[in-house]
């Protein structure tokens, strides 16, 4: 159980954490233009010939998917306007009552990766290209799966996109094994068994995809291998995967929400999200940290960049919170396994690439980082318990004989003391007397203001202590704030800023 849903378990009936929505690409060997090159010519096609060749098979492509659409009598049509090409496959589906097989093919004319002829030395040649060509989205629904699209290019490489989604496998898992629940769109408002659902969730991080995605592929693309080499190579192209706490009723969460929407886009910066995905802030980080908040029907959402992926949290039919990290671009992440080092042969922590057997390792990178955003968020509590704990941190305790003074939340150095032991820096891991004082101070001068600075910081870190607002961690010199010294604290925090910023209003008034 994480720290958010512990501060709030009266108001939680559940949390289900799981894959969202995941789009795997499938990639031809043919995808690079030195290898199409040599694959015409084994095949005695010459370069001046691509276009014409390319397009006896784009238009094989095209006519596959009307030929099925035909035989099956769904629909085949290109969507007018800005629909979204899945809801409007649900409303078929719903309307036709569809639970197995093809529910519509959709037409889309789109930028895609491909070829291009361009002089060459004595003779063309192929470079990659982005080229516009009509793309097939074929919907299906698959009992084990649910709604489903496979998106194929019809021009050469034909690369093959498939998009799934987790939830609603969970769902069709959770039937099989008898256990209740109520869904709304790809969000479980309640599940009767949690535990179990949990369970169950973790298996499609395993499933053997190698396996199941070459028959999504064959549906959709009719060549044979002697043709073309339609043997595909599978990577994960996003994953999204989100961790929803259930609440009792919306009420609850009401409350609590635009406290969380407003301490998440305020407080948390490049090194908080950082160390939410498992990382450390230093001088080798260049890129750009993001945050953004939208209001949309029916609330709002907050989302944080850190390159090519990011954090969002938002408000689900009102009574789900929903934390969710969408990896893009995993190099960034490691990965225990085989490679090179030192040119030799060893197991240990590699960048993680985009192959589809990593994806254990997505959902445990997933999983980390959303509960360590939660815990940050379990400061944001009610404003009741929050008062109590800000008139008792201003009265003196006893500890075994001997008292310790009150804390000021209107004197500055306090504040100071307060924001510098909740450094989003010490979160993970924890702080030392060291941090808390050059977080203060700066560095260090002579040695015997070092040790004078020391004795200090640990007279206000044995205070913060007795006042329940820090904790030891066992077996270390260093110390984690809290539930109750976040809570405190942060009340403290803002009651500071907020306060003082009303008086000068008033005074410039």
């Amino acid at each position: 159980m994480n720290k958010f849903v512990e501060a709030h378990a009266d108001n939680i009936h559940a949390e289900i954490s799981c894959v969202d929505r995941i789009i795997f690409k499938g990639y031809s060997s043919l995808s690079w233009a030195d290898n199409m090159e040599s694959y015409l010519s084994y095949n005695n096609i010459l370069i001046k010939d691509f276009k014409k060749y390319a397009q006896s098979l784009s238009h094989r492509l095209r006519d596959h998917g009307l030929s099925m659409a035909h035989k099956l009598d769904r629909p085949y049509f290109k969507p007018s306007g800005k629909y979204n090409k899945e809801e409007l496959a649900r409303e078929i589906a719903a309307k036709d009552n569809i639970t197995s097989g093809l529910v519509a093919v959709m037409s889309a004319i789109e930028a895609s990766p491909t070829f291009k002829m361009v002089p060459g030395e004595g003779r063309p040649k192929l470079i990659n290209a982005s080229i516009p060509q009509l793309c097939l989205y074929y919907y299906f629904m698959i009992p084990e799966f649910g709604l489903m699209h496979i998106r194929i290019q019809t021009w050469l490489p034909f690369s093959v996109q498939i998009y799934l989604n987790g939830h609603d496998w969970l769902a069709r898992q959770m039937d099989k094994h008898e256990i209740k629940y109520h869904q709304a769109d790809n969000c479980f408002i309640w599940i009767e068994k949690p535990e179990e659902a949990q369970k169950l969730a973790d298996q499609f991080n395993r499933l053997k995809w190698e396996k199941v995605l070459p028959k999504f592929a064959k549906l959709v693309n009719p060549l044979s291998p002697d043709e073309f080499c339609a043997n595909y190579y599978w990577v994960l192209d996003q994953v999204e995967y989100a961790t929803d706490i259930m609440f009792k009723n919306s009420a609850d969460l009401d409350a609590l929400y635009e406290k969380l929407l407003e301490h998440s886009i305020k407080c948390f910066g490049a090194k908080d999200v950082l160390t939410f995905l498992g990382k450390k802030f230093d001088g080798r980080f260049t890129g750009d940290q993001i945050n953004s908040m939208k209001k949309r029907h029916p609330g709002a959402r907050v989302k944080h960049w850190i390159r090519n992926n990011w954090m969002k949290m938002y408000n689900k039919f009102g009574s789900v919170l929903r934390v969710e990290t969408v990896i893009n671009d995993p190099y960034s992440f490691k990965i225990l396994r085989h490679g090179k080092r030192n040119g030799e042969l060893v197991y240990g922590w590699f960048p993680m690439a985009k192959g589809v057997a990593n994806l254990y390792r997505y959902g445990e990178i997933g999983f980390a980082a959303n509960h360590a955003y939660l815990d940050a968020l379990a400061i944001v509590r009610d404003d009741r318990p929050a008062k109590e704990s800000l008139q008792k941190l201003t009265e003196p305790v006893r500890r075994k004989g001997k008292s310790y003074g009150a804390f000021n939340p209107l004197r500055f150095e306090e504040i100071r003391l307060f924001q510098s032991v909740m450094n989003g820096n010490f979160i993970a891991f924890g702080f030392q007397n060291r941090d808390i004082r050059e977080t203060i101070f700066g560095g260090a001068g002579s040695r015997r203001e070092t040790a004078r600075l020391s004795a200090k910081i640990g007279r206000y870190l044995k205070k913060l202590q007795m006042h329940g607002l820090i904790a030891k961690v066992p077996r270390s010199r260093r110390w984690k704030v809290t539930p109750y010294g976040w809570q405190t604290m942060q009340a403290a925090i803002e009651i500071y800023n907020v306060g003082w910023a009303q008086v000068i209003d008033r005074q410039v008034a």
